[in-house]
């Protein structure tokens, strides 16, 4: 009994429940069909992606709400459908799996300017090859000065994301424009890797994010049975799927591969079980400003909100700042001005978190 005692105690000392709850969650927006992403467009003014292909303008102050215009060739399908959008400087980006052939279709990029009306876009970057696959599209867009960084999914396919000449499993990075970097990997050593790939060795990356503190990029990804984990970009590196496990086993029960070895990124922070890692931030801001510099990861399996100190990486500590309050919750962003945190839940609703 003593031992069962202080295994627990090991086993929960990672990570701490919010003792008190000093915050409330507030419904912002309704009625939104299975919402993927999120972008503020002003203070007010916010677009919102649907998985099954339509762009929401709405308006958070007076809750009105009406549908974009696009020219987009959505797939939903399974985990496919209309991803990632970001507003910037007048522009929108989209991240989508797009129709190719049949039921064939890739992770896609496309940019077009800003309209609450409609919005002609056009590709600027495609996934190759496209696959007839119902799982891992990714996706999400990070800018950092003039890059667009954006996360693809290996789309079951496994060992794809160990083969550099093909893009699912990777994050790549481009101008914003479409145009490939001078100083990606293909051009500083990686012969053989496609010109747009950064990164490999990713399975279902679901959160990228820009901390604005240190300047680097980090990303939450899905493992199998387990494995789920918070690490950072970098360049022209491999975290190892389908090589690694992550901790995690195939969905049969069978084993993957170590959590880690030499030769490959090493995660900041793993779940194992997972908890189905969705969109990640860090935070910055002055509503909870004792969180500045802390990650904040999203959960859909276990609809939780986490927080990682992760200053050290060698000692991260998480906090659960809730469980299971608001749904599967699909994605998270901070506003600029007043540090409130906003989500989206697949079933439908958008919430604002502030502080009592």
């Amino acid at each position: 009994m003593l031992r069962i005692f202080f295994s627990l105690v090991i086993l929960f000392s990672n990570f701490n429940f919010a003792s008190a709850e000093d915050f409330k969650l507030t419904k912002i927006l309704e009625g939104l069909n299975s919402p993927w992403s999120l972008s503020f467009v002003s203070q007010n003014e916010v677009l919102i992606t649907e998985k099954s292909g339509n762009i929401i303008y709405a308006n958070i102050e007076n809750k009105k709400q009406k549908k974009v215009k696009h020219n987009l060739q959505v797939l939903e399908h399974g985990q496919g459908g209309l991803l990632d959008v970001l507003y910037h400087n007048k522009k929108v980006f989209i991240s989508y799996s797009e129709k190719r052939k049949d039921f064939e279709s890739s992770t896609s990029i496309a940019q077009g300017n800003y309209s609450n009306i409609k919005i002609n876009f056009k590709n600027i970057f495609r996934a190759e090859p496209q696959i007839e696959s119902r799982y891992h599209f990714g996706s999400r867009l990070v800018i950092q000065d003039n890059y667009l960084f954006a996360s693809v999914g290996e789309r079951g396919q496994g060992m794809i994301a160990q083969d550099p000449t093909k893009h699912p499993g990777s994050i790549i990075r481009i101008n914003i424009d479409g145009s490939i970097p001078k100083d990606n990997p293909k051009f500083k050593g990686k012969n053989n890797w496609l010109p747009e790939i950064f990164q490999i060795g990713v399975r279902n990356p679901q959160g990228l994010t820009l901390s604005s503190f240190d300047q680097k990029i980090y990303m939450s990804n899905h493992g199998a049975k387990g494995g789920d984990w918070f690490g950072e970009v970098k360049f022209g590196e491999n975290y190892g799927w389908k090589l690694l496990g992550w901790g995690g086993k195939n969905y049969s029960g069978t084993v993957i591969g170590p959590k880690w070895k030499s030769g490959f990124t090493k995660a900041i922070h793993y779940w194992v079980p997972s908890i189905a890692t969705s969109a990640i931030a860090i935070y910055k801001g002055k509503e909870f400003n004792d969180w500045n510099g802390h990650a904040l990861i999203t959960s859909l399996k276990d609809r939780s909100l986490r927080k990682l100190i992760f200053k050290d990486i060698k000692e991260v500590k998480e906090d659960i700042i809730f469980k299971n309050k608001i749904g599967r919750i699909r994605d998270i962003k901070i506003h600029k001005k007043t540090g409130k945190i906003f989500f989206l839940t697949d079933n439908g609703y958008l919430w604002k978190m502030e502080k009592k």
